[in-house]
């Protein structure tokens, strides 16, 4: 305690007298380490902190860590209290440990600062924030002794607007190295305390940052600034994700919060245009429907989970033509982005996502967006899509001034009553099946899928998944079915049970749940149009039940036992249940198949989703499959 008082003193005074207590070359980097499974399964933070250590930076440049939030640690630090780290000029000490707190509490968070800014002053400081993310719903920093509390991004304004009187002038930088915090919304909270953000849209590998790159950058660039320090990081980072094979996912952006702002107010005045459109179905709709296509992260998918991140240039992008301020929403987005970098999987990602409601998760979710939305009238927009889903597309009832209960109101909600038809579901005698939406029920209509299940055992119903290959006419309503048969395979020839996550520029990308060794996975992939490849891209966890997203990284080895899953249901008593296939070892060269499904007795149902996120499924119809030839009947 003494010794913290004389620092605190000694600080007290250089700032009172206006001189400088360290040279202008200084950099303190603060990581908050909520280790999570990441640390106690397989030692992400351990290795992080190491390649900190390697970088053997000199005196002027030291990063200072606190852990916290793991069952287990392979570094020395101890489970049962907050071990405080000065890792500097090739040396890695405990300098400090304190009481055992959740990592998820905005008050811990707040400590650390406070006792890093005293106890290691410096002419730039960073701060960055280390585990899981999961975007602007439930935050980052998931500490697992604490049921993955987290530090939401009210928390984080919590925890800096505590200590932002410590720091004159706000943190030259702070960072997430975890998953999908590169949103407008956390861009929003942290203005006032920093210059300027390094976050990633997507998931990141488990490797993450490259800490001895950053160290080494600094070394070598003794006069660098937050923004040269930022673009490092980011070029650092996609070296570190080709290294690990994680390059296609990859994304990592540099945002000038002093931006931030202006892009709020040309945002504002985007979405004032686009809550306008919604007075007239026939201009929404086709709105509704490019942002249910566009690029979104981690996941959003009925295999892994939703995050409901979707990027905001996307976004801006969908209402181009019915808004007259797009191109200065735009505008002011590319100027917050500085700089980033991406893989080929988003090529045309922005660099920031913002929150949208593809598929609600509740009212707590839509009360934790109202808290942090950025803009009044794309507050305004999102609470009018979720009500049209509580309430079947009935727009005319909202009140925006009138507090609603989404969970209430969605209680009993059954299929989407939005979705209307002129000619209801039919099966023509030449097998076609199709459907004519009216027009109310076209306007209100984002997309359609069709699901296909597996007759097992004459008894029960095995579903092999989604596919859009399906052929519509959007001017008219009219939809029929483009099924040719083929599917997704293992090389025994078992199907995968299958859902699309993004059609990309040239590729779709695809999810399927299967157990690898005996634990739950998703099995990712991409299907290229012109060449037919199956290209495996990572195993996946999926969104954690607390919202939070897994990190990549895992990939297929020689000797891997795979066992697809599949939803199914009991065609005699309606119960839903999982249905495992068969075992699969994995071997060198192995590849996906994309092959006509094998014969057998299947059926087939259009999934119409919703413009609110809601859906509306048809009856199925029966199909068998002989040869290459595929035969339909009522089922």
């Amino acid at each position: 305690m003494k010794k913290l008082l004389a620092v605190l003193l000694a600080l007290m005074l250089c700032v009172s007298l206006g001189a400088p207590a360290f040279a202008e070359d200084d950099w303190t980097i603060l990581v908050y380490i909520c280790g999570a499974d990441l640390e106690s399964e397989a030692a992400c933070a351990t290795d992080n902190m190491q390649a900190m250590l390697d970088a053997e930076t000199g005196a002027n440049i030291r990063y200072v860590v606190q852990t916290g939030g793991a069952a287990a640690w392979n570094n020395g630090a101890d489970p049962n209290e907050l071990d405080r780290f000065l890792i500097t000029e090739g040396g890695s000490a405990i300098v400090d440990r304190q009481p055992l707190a959740s990592m998820g509490e905005p008050e811990t968070l707040a400590a650390f600062i406070r006792w890093g800014l005293a106890a290691y002053p410096a002419a730039h400081t960073g701060l960055v924030l280390w585990d899981h993310g999961s975007g602007s719903i439930n935050g980052v920093c998931f500490d697992e002794l604490d049921d993955d509390n987290s530090l939401t991004l009210r928390d984080l304004d919590t925890a800096l607007g505590g200590t932002a009187g410590l720091l004159p002038g706000g943190f030259d930088f702070i960072g997430f190295d975890a998953c999908l915090m590169s949103t407008v919304e956390t861009a929003a909270i942290l203005a006032p305390y920093a210059k300027y953000m390094v976050a990633s849209q997507e998931i990141e590998p488990g490797s993450g940052w490259d800490y001895e790159a950053i160290g080494r950058f600094l070394n070598v660039n003794p006069g660098a600034d937050a923004a040269a320090l930022g673009t490092a990081i980011c070029d650092s980072y996609y070296a570190n994700c080709i290294a690990c094979e994680s390059e296609d996912i990859a994304t990592l952006a540099l945002v000038d919060l002093s931006k931030i702002g202006a892009l709020r107010t040309a945002f504002d005045a985007y979405a004032k245009n686009l809550f306008e459109a919604t007075e007239a179905d026939a201009d929404f709709a086709p709105i509704a429907r490019s942002i249910a296509a566009a690029e979104n992260f981690g996941g959003n998918n009925r295999s892994e989970g939703y995050t409901n991140m979707v990027d905001l240039g996307a976004l801006i992008g969908a209402g181009e033509a019915w808004s007259e301020n797009a191109r200065a929403a735009r505008s002011a987005l590319d100027d917050a982005v500085v700089y980033s970098v991406r893989g080929s999987n988003h090529r045309q990602a922005s660099g920031l996502s913002v929150y949208y409601p593809l598929s609600v998760q509740g009212s707590m979710e839509l009360g934790i967006f109202r808290d942090i939305c950025p803009s009044s009238y794309y507050l305004s927009l999102v609470d009018k899509i979720a009500y049209g889903y509580a309430s079947g597309g009935d727009w005319d009832s909202y009140d925006s001034d009138t507090d609603w209960d989404f969970d209430a109101m969605t209680q009993d909600l059954g299929q989407s009553t939005a979705i209307t038809f002129d000619e209801e579901p039919w099966l023509d005698e030449d097998g076609i099946y199709g459907f004519v939406l009216s027009e109310e029920g076209l306007y209100n209509t984002a997309s359609v899928e069709a699901a296909v299940y597996l007759v097992a055992d004459e008894e029960d119903y095995v579903c092999l998944g989604y596919t859009s290959d399906v052929w519509a006419d959007w001017e008219n309503g009219v939809v029929t079915d483009n099924f040719d048969g083929y599917w997704f395979s293992l090389p025994d020839g078992q199907c995968l049970c299958v859902y699309l996550i993004e059609e990309c520029d040239g590729y779709d990308l695809f999810t399927a749940p299967v157990e690898v060794n005996g634990v739950s996975k998703n099995l990712r992939f991409t299907w290229d149009y012109e060449t037919g490849a199956v290209q495996i891209l990572d195993l996946w966890d999926g969104i954690d039940e607390n919202g939070f997203a897994s990190r990549p990284g895992e990939s297929l080895m020689p000797g891997d036992v795979i066992v697809p899953l599949y939803d199914a249901v009991s065609s005699y008593t309606g119960e839903e249940f999982l249905y495992y296939g068969e075992e699969f070892v994995w071997e060198a060269g192995d590849e996906l198949g994309f092959d006509m499904l094998f014969d057998g007795d299947y059926l087939y149902a259009f999934c119409i989703n919703d413009i609110f996120g809601g859906y509306y499924m048809t009856d199925y119809v029966s199909f068998s499959v002989d040869g290459d030839e595929i035969l339909y009947t009522a089922a």
